[in-house]
């Protein structure tokens, strides 16, 4: 097969070794074929950048040609695809609204 990825013709730019690392702390994972950690190498690399272009697109990114927190943040809430990342990427609030958020919470709990 002419288009079958290989790591001689495919380069990846996150650490392998980091990814090594991160699938064996899993207890699940006694080896680690060299195969399948490239693979996931890759995989995440093309995750990360369809989320980063994805938030520059949806984001405020265009105007100023930069990527910020709250783009990524909005992006995890606002599209289907990356809502499980909302708990990794909250919206960045205020100290006072949260707190009082946790006022309005803790007279909701008194009441009942």
């Amino acid at each position: 097969l002419k288009n079958k990825m290989t790591r001689t013709n495919c380069s990846i730019s996150l650490p392998i070794s980091r990814v090594r690392l991160i699938m064996k702390s899993s207890p699940d994972v006694s080896s680690i074929n060299q195969d399948a950690l490239f693979l996931t190498t890759k995989a995440t690399e093309l995750f990360v950048q369809h989320l980063a272009v994805s938030s520059f697109n949806n984001g405020s990114g265009k105007e100023t040609n930069t990527l910020s927190y709250s783009d990524l943040a909005n992006t995890a809430e606002e599209t289907e695809t990356f809502h499980f990342l909302t708990d990794i990427l909250p919206k960045k609030i205020l100290a006072r609204d949260y707190l009082k958020s946790l006022e309005q919470m803790q007279e909701e709990d008194a009441d009942f």
